[in-house]
């Protein structure tokens, strides 16, 4: 499979990155370590005109502490991430779930953690060669309308299956979208649209820049489910955050579970969540029971179209929350 042609620009700096994308909006696309974007293109999944690098702006690849925050650069690379003793200790979902997202060569030379939570939503039916498409009617996200992972869907159910994206969100993490003359910040939760076909509530003029996440005593989890555990994306998977109780250490104050690889967007659980509020950090009937009530929760979005039978997934985010609530609480207790 050939790449389409296509115009490349390499910006030198931030501002120019920005004019650029001001100037092409929709005929253009962002390329940072090009994992996901370069092989929807060999596919003929996308055509752009221009392709906009970012390989010299090492302004946008940083991680440090600021204001009670660690702030990240879009373009830093996975691997500087993984190795970071400030998210190691800080922001343990995090280092986890980039420790999962591809082989050791992409963490290190081209994935990047704006790269990965940009990565198109997925889907089986989806993702494949134009020359397979081609002898199919197109679906919702092909221009068509209908949906092989769900009959009689009025709309697309390509799947979010970005581990970066489920872990930052079960941290409360925030994004920094840039455009020409001004910027604006995103709760990462409202940044998803919930729309299969345009995933990101975001404008082809923006850029994203940084992400900031709030340090607090808690401690998190992330937990994956893949056929291979280095290369394939998930399945299912699920962030979770435990924030103990300024008076009762061994209680918990605060929860937030998210399960990923299950709908269009990450899904923040917010009953699930919440019912944790008040219980010990070794009450396992309660994380049991916030386990299945994430895979009850979670199941009305699954559909047929990441490779895995529906009973399963369901199955294994009971699983995969459970597993995630017991190593935070440890975490927090040691």
């Amino acid at each position: 499979m050939r790449l389409p042609k296509f115009d490349y620009s390499d910006p030198e700096t931030l501002d120019q990155a920005l004019d650029l994308l001001d100037s092409h909006r929709d005929d253009a696309k962002i390329l940072a370590g090009g994992t996901d974007l370069l092989v929807r293109m060999k596919k003929g999944l996308l055509k752009p005109k221009v392709l906009i690098s970012l390989k010299a702006l090492n302004e946008l690849s940083y991680i440090k502490k600021q204001a009670g925050c660690i702030k990240i650069g879009a373009r830093t690379p996975l691997a500087d991430i993984i190795s970071s003793d400030m998210i190691q200790n800080e922001a343990k979902a995090l280092c986890q779930a980039c420790e999962k997202i591809g082989a050791a060569t992409i963490q290190h030379f081209r994935g990047t953690i704006g790269g990965n939570i940009l990565q198109d939503n997925r889907c089986h039916h989806y993702n494949q060669s134009e020359f397979f498409r081609s002898g199919h009617q197109a679906c919702h996200k092909a221009g068509g309308k209908i949906c092989y992972a769900r009959e009689e869907a009025d709309r697309c159910n390509s799947t979010c299956q970005s581990d970066g994206a489920t872990a930052l969100m079960a941290l409360g993490a925030d994004i920094t979208l840039a455009r020409k003359g001004g910027e604006r910040t995103v709760d990462l939760a409202s940044f998803y649209t919930t729309d299969g076909i345009n995933p990101f509530a975001m404008e082809s003029h923006e850029l994203l820049t940084e992400v900031t996440i709030p340090v607090t005593e808690a401690q998190s989890a992330y937990q994956r489910l893949a056929y291979r555990s280095a290369i394939d994306y998930p399945i299912v998977c699920a962030g979770v955050l435990l924030k103990p109780s300024s008076a009762q250490k061994d209680e918990i104050e605060n929860a937030r579970i998210v399960v990923g690889a299950m709908g269009r967007s990450p899904l923040f659980l917010t009953q699930a969540s919440s019912s944790l509020k008040g219980k010990k950090l070794n009450d396992t009937n309660a994380f049991k029971k916030a386990a299945d009530a994430s895979m009850n929760s979670a199941s009305a979005f699954a559909v047929h179209n990441v490779g895995a039978t529906l009973e399963y997934r369901c199955a294994m985010v009971s699983q995969m929350v459970f597993r995630a609530l017991e190593q935070a609480a440890a975490a927090v207790e040691a």
